[in-house]
């Protein structure tokens, strides 16, 4: 089955979104650019070229920043927005971002430590 191109019109997104984006998801989840690169497994200087507009990510790549900041690929690229959290929430998103990061036998320890933080209910 064809479907004519016009049913489906390109949508622009403007880059200066995405790069402020990147920026502000960063700073919400407390993180630098570096361990944002480290997490999507990309180079800094390549994540630094996203970060300054220089550069477009390909699709597989903006999914791997999107997932490494908690975020969705449209969100990042402004066509969703990202929903206001709470500073609880935040700190939420920052653990489960950091997780990301982590083997699984560091995962494990640190939700073993969470549980006993929680059955002290410090």
């Amino acid at each position: 089955m064809y479907i004519a191109r016009a049913a489906f019109p390109e949508q622009n997104v403007p880059m200066d979104a995405f790069c402020r984006n990147l920026k502000k998801r960063a700073e919400d989840l407390g993180i630098a650019n570096a361990e944002v690169a480290r997490r999507s497994g990309l180079s800094e200087r390549r994540y630094a070229h996203y970060v300054s507009g220089d550069r477009e990510p390909d699709l597989a790549t903006l999914v791997r920043i999107a997932n490494a900041l908690g975020a969705t690929p449209n969100q990042l690229l402004g066509l969703d927005e990202i929903p206001r959290a709470s500073p609880r929430d935040l700190l939420v998103q920052r653990v489960q971002s950091a997780a990301q990061g982590v083997s699984n036998e560091a995962l494990e320890m640190i939700a073993i430590q969470i549980e006993a933080l929680a059955a002290k209910r410090v």
